[in-house]
């Protein structure tokens, strides 16, 4: 059984966490750390951008079965900063190292904010000294953290489950996350940015990393809001140990617990999107393959025309057909099913490839429906039984406004 605890990401045994402010923000904080009392055992994944930041090529190339603590610095990306921001990291890692007296092999290290810009290691290195000193347990460093590592985020992005497992171990799974901007994740396994730290004191073997990757790519890589891969994109889990029992790899209840984190936070990224005034869900059903399914998502959540409708709250049919006619999957056009669904209200808009609706009153109740900060598209396909469902956000003026304001 999997419950929604109320707690941070040191709600799992043995994690501590500080948030400080080491100046490469003028006033925020900017500095993050997560520690295990324990190395644990890390599994990451990264952005499939070509342009990588200079912390995910250290990342990939150490690739640590291991890590001990991480440190995550925001306001500068470490992106494009050629040879000087490979250094750079690997000066992070020894601060760190030296701060907590563990391996720099141990050291994980995440950067969000201003693309080739490179860092100021003077203020870093005074960071992460705050950082590994302010160490703690409990609401105040879980709030610290989730502050240092935001950018443009306007709402933190926490989750915290307990799960028992099927041989009676009692364990919690946490994340936090940030991403408001340049999210349209496709993170890899050992291949604004998204961040994602999630701890558990469970503990995990060699074999999880096909279900890690299929928990990544059924939540974080089902989310968009602006249709752009970030350099950074980055998450990372760590699985000390420390709730003892057997390995979790292929125990149900722990897929479910982190399933459950990670589509929260998923659809809080989603949410929280830049400029946002809605989440958009999109499900996709009766499709002949997985791959047609999580193409017609990602071509409604992704269109322009769809998400401006969205904010306008305009039941044009035509801009959602027209996104999943561009999908490339398999359909008849005069099978197709469409449906929005809004509050209370579940409204279908097409049947066998005919509009429902005919009067403006009809259209009226639509907008009802779309009036609403949650809105839900449902598309059947009517050509098999494959499923999808992703997370975008509606297109507002402030999308254009922060981004003509803010740098990338």
């Amino acid at each position: 059984m999997v419950e929604i605890v109320d707690g941070g990401i040191t709600t799992p045994q043995g994690f501590k966490a500080a948030g400080v402010h080491s100046g490469v923000k003028y006033r925020s904080l900017d500095m993050g750390m997560l520690f295990s009392e324990v190395p644990a055992t890390a599994y990451c994944a990264y952005t499939s951008n070509n342009v990588k930041a200079a912390p995910v090529q250290v990342m990939m190339e150490e690739n640590s079965p291991q890590l001990q603590a991480v440190v995550v610095n925001s306001g500068n990306a470490n992106a494009l900063t050629g040879h000087r921001g490979i250094e750079d990291v690997h000066a992070m890692k020894q601060a760190v190292a030296q701060e907590l007296n563990l391996d720099p092999k141990l050291v994980g290290v995440m950067s969000t904010g201003l693309i080739g810009r490179f860092l100021d290691m003077h203020k870093i290195r005074y960071g992460i000294s705050r950082a590994a000193r302010s160490l703690d347990v409990g609401p105040g460093p879980d709030q610290a953290i989730r502050g240092a590592i935001m950018t443009t985020d306007t709402i933190p992005k926490e989750c915290s489950v307990r799960a028992r497992l099927s041989d009676g171990t009692l364990l919690y799974v946490s994340a936090i996350s940030k991403g408001s901007g340049m999210i349209s994740p496709h993170m890899k396994v050992l291949h604004g940015t998204t961040l994602t730290l999630i701890a558990t004191d469970a503990t995990l073997g060699p074999d999880f990393a096909e279900v890690w990757q299929s928990i990544l790519d059924d939540t974080m890589n089902m989310v968009t809001v602006d249709g752009d891969q970030s350099t950074n994109d980055t998450a990372i889990l760590l699985a000390n140990g420390l709730s003892g029992g057997k390995p979790a790899d292929r125990d149900p209840e722990f897929e479910a617990a982190l399933r459950t984190v990670m589509t929260r936070i998923a659809r809080t990224i989603a949410m929280d999107g830049e400029g946002a005034s809605k989440l958009i869900e999109v499900q996709a059903t009766g499709a002949e393959t997985h791959e047609d399914a999580v193409a017609v998502v990602k071509a409604i959540t992704n269109s322009p025309l769809v998400k401006s409708a969205i904010f306008g709250s305009d039941p044009n049919y035509g801009r959602l057909m027209m996104a999943v006619g561009n999908s490339g999957a398999k359909f008849d056009p005069e099978n197709i099913r469409l449906t929005i669904k809004g509050g209370d209200m579940e409204v279908p808009i097409l049947d066998s490839g005919a509009p429902v609706f005919q009067d403006e009153r009809a259209v009226e109740v639509v907008r009802m429906a779309m009036d609403n900060k949650e809105v839900s598209i449902l598309v059947d396909l009517a050509v098999g039984s494959e499923s999808a469902t992703g997370w975008g956000c509606d297109l507002t003026y402030d999308y254009v406004r922060i981004n003509a304001e803010y740098a990338s």
